[in-house]
Parts: C-alpha cells; sequence; structure tokens
C-alpha cells in the first residue's frame, strides 16, 4: 500500500475579500481531501491576520511577508493589492516556492519579467490568476475553436464590468483600476482562443472622479472606463469594454464570430454559464448548460495541486498573464497618445491534459493561420 503524499503547506499573503470567501472556500475543500493544509498567513492589518488566526488554531502568523516565505511552506498565494504582486511573487518564487498570484501578476513590465526569468531559474511552479481557461466553458468553446467547429476566427467581442468596489482605495488608485481588475479577464480569455494580440488602440479614462471607498468620498486616480480594440494580425479583430460603470447587462460575455460559425459565452467568463453555437452547415443554435454550474473562479489553486502532484506542466502559463499585462499598459498609453501601440511579446498556447500534442506544451506556439 503506497502512502499518502504529504498535504501542502500554504502560505497566505493578504487576507482580504478575495481570501475571506473564494479562496478561503477552495483551501478548505482541499483541507478535507487531505491534501493541503494552511500552514501560515499575514496581512498589513492585524486585524484581518489575527481573525484568520482565530478560525485555524496552529497557523503561524509571521511578521512580514519575508518571513512567511522563508518559513516551512510550500506553496504561496499572493492575494495582496496589485502593486504588491510582482514583488512578492517573485521574492517567492526566488525562494524555491510553488507560487499562485492573482491578477494582474505585476503592474510594470519590469516587474512581470523579472518574475518570468526567476520562475525560469527556480524549481516549482507558478500560477497566474485569472484562472478562466481551466472553466468547463472555456475549454468545450476552445475545443471547439480547435477544431474548426465555427471555421477560422476572425472577430470577437468580450465584456465584463459593473459599478466597482466600495471597499479598498487602491483600486482607484495608481496600480489599480478597471483594466488591472476587470479587463484582465476579457484579454486573457480572447488570448487564449486567438493567440498574441500584435497592435492595440483604446479609449481609456476616469468617468467618475469621486467615489464613495472605506466610508469616505475619495479622488479616483485610476482608470474606470475602458474599451479597446485588439489587432491579432492577418486581419483578424476584436474589442474589450470594461469598466467600474456597468450597473447591469444581459448581453453574452464573449462573443467569438468565425467564417463558419459563432460561439457564445454566457454569463461572465469568470462565472460561466454555458455557450450557444451557430454553425452554418446545422443552421441552428445550439445551447450547451454549463456542466458545472459551481465551478469556482479559484480554480486555480486545486489545478496548481493537480499539477505539483502528477508532475504535469500548468495549463495557464506565465508568459499568458505576461502578454495580457503588456495588452493593457499598451491600452492606457495608446489612450493617452491617440495612436495605435505595437505589442510584441508572444506566448504558449494553451494545451490541456487530455490535448493530443501534451507533450508539447511548453513550446507550442499560436498559428494565426489555423485559430
Amino acid at each position: 500500500m503506497t502512502d499518502s503524499p504529504a498535504p501542502l503547506r500554504l502560505g497566505v499573503l493578504g487576507l482580504g475579500s478575495v481570501f475571506m470567501g473564494p479562496y478561503s472556500n477552495i483551501i478548505q475543500q482541499l483541507m478535507l481531501e487531505g491534501r493541503v493544509e494552511l500552514a501560515a498567513v499575514y496581512d498589513v492589518e492585524p486585524t484581518k491576520t489575527a481573525a484568520v488566526a482565530d478560525r485555524h488554531p496552529g497557523v503561524a502568523t509571521p511578521g512580514s511577508p519575508d518571513e512567511l516565505i522563508d518559513g516551512d511552506v510550500d506553496v504561496v498565494l499572493v492575494l495582496t493589492s496589485m502593486n504588491e504582486h510582482g514583488p512578492l511573487a517573485t521574492r517567492a518564487r526566488a525562494a524555491g516556492k510553488h507560487v499562485l498570484v492573482e491578477k494582474p501578476m505585476a503592474t510594470t513590465i519590469p516587474e512581470a519579467d523579472e518574475l518570468l526569468a526567476v520562475d525560469a531559474a527556480n524549481d516549482g511552479l507558478l500560477v497566474c490568476a485569472p484562472h478562466i481557461l481551466l472553466s468547463p466553458t472555456y475549454r468545450r468553446m476552445h475545443a471547439a475553436v480547435q477544431a474548426g467547429e465555427i471555421g477560422r476566427l476572425v472577430l470577437a467581442r468580450a465584456r465584463y464590468g459593473w459599478a466597482g468596489p466600495w471597499w479598498g482605495d487602491w483600486f482607484y488608485r495608481p496600480g489599480g483600476g478597471a483594466l488591472f481588475d476587470l479587463g484582465v479577464y476579457n484579454l486573457t480569455s480572447l488570448c487564449g482562443m486567438f493567440g498574441p494580440v500584435r497592435r492595440v488602440a483604446a479609449m481609456v479614462g476616469t468617468a467618475i472622479p469621486s467615489r464613495m471607498s472605506e466610508g469616505r468620498m475619495i479622488d479616483v486616480a485610476s482608470d474606470d472606463n475602458a474599451h479597446v480594440l485588439l489587432d491579432f494580425g492577418d486581419q483578424r479583430f476584436a474589442n474589450v469594454m470594461t469598466g467600474f460603470t456597468m450597473q447591469k447587462y444581459r448581453s453574452p460575455a464573449v462573443e467569438l464570430y468565425g467564417t463558419d460559425g459563432v460561439l457564445q459565452m454566457l454569463g461572465d467568463d469568470w462565472a460561466p454559464e454555458g455557450f450557444e453555437q451557430w454553425r452554418n452547415d446545422r443552421e441552428v443554435w445550439e445551447v450547451h448548460p454549463e456542466s458545472e454550474p459551481t465551478w469556482p473562479w479559484t480554480f486555480g489553486l486545486r489545478h496548481l495541486v493537480d499539477c505539483i502532484e502528477t508532475g504535469r506542466p500548468t495549463v495557464t502559463r506565465p508568459e499568458h498573464a505576461r502578454h495580457a499585462l503588456e495588452v493593457m499598459l499598451a491600452a492606457s498609453r495608446s489612450a493617452a497618445e491617440g495612436t495605435f501601440v505595437e505589442v510584441t511579446s508572444d506566448f504558449p498556447a494553451p494545451v490541456y491534459p487530455d490535448d493530443a500534442a501534451d507533450d508539447g506544451h511548453s513550446r507550442r506556439k499560436h498559428d494565426p493561420r489555423t485559430s
């Protein structure tokens, strides 16, 4: 009889709203399965650290991020405010820890490039949010695109937004904003289908200059409203509409238009409700409900644990997250300068464990002739 592996010891940096509900739930599930242990937690607000420690007797409460990273943990979750993502993830990967970092992976290109370089130089895995490529709906749509069911992709539209957070001033400071917080989902989705963006034109601004946050009015110093045009090359285009400016909507999250059909994702790409498909050869709309209605957008942690245990490469690649960051920064620059901005980075195409080409995962590139 083979002994079960020891649970992976998790260290969490940042204990705000992202941890307290969504990540806490999936950690609890993995703990019940005997696969992880919550070993250490840290937050800049001691009251948050104390609250988590009260619920998890025996958890370590180090006095700094460095102390947590250097402690007895196998995996570090970086769930802090955005400007801290890159430096903390880099520090953890340099220490040889597996890392999950929330989106965006960093807020500047130098920070993102340093993280990629440190990741490549050390053993262990790096998973960057958002984890939307892992949902059953996205996977089924991706498979349909790869199989050519709607022909060659030529046009797309994606949308995600809401009225904006009333907690956390950092959402409205430099390094925050709607593109980094919301638009990153749509960009990650579209690039997973089309491949890398080649140039960007955008309108990005602040439509609501003052907002209520943490019980007081503050001046908004980041974007809250954006419309981004994407050129994927070979006359293939898409647009992303995002902002803390959308009260409600009922339209599909992502629309993919091919030469032989259409795919429409229902719900949001982080909370999909299935998809609709039109194929010219069938001349009918087919509705495919979400096969896992309770699929959580924190699923990247379960995926990371799976990959650590099995030795498989991750589906979500850090280079994909770096590309999305470059596109978002290019959008802001385009809006400021009133010009198209070129995008130069590439990333490996996603390959799922059941894909025949899985053994070429780390090197397979997007081929616009077939996407």
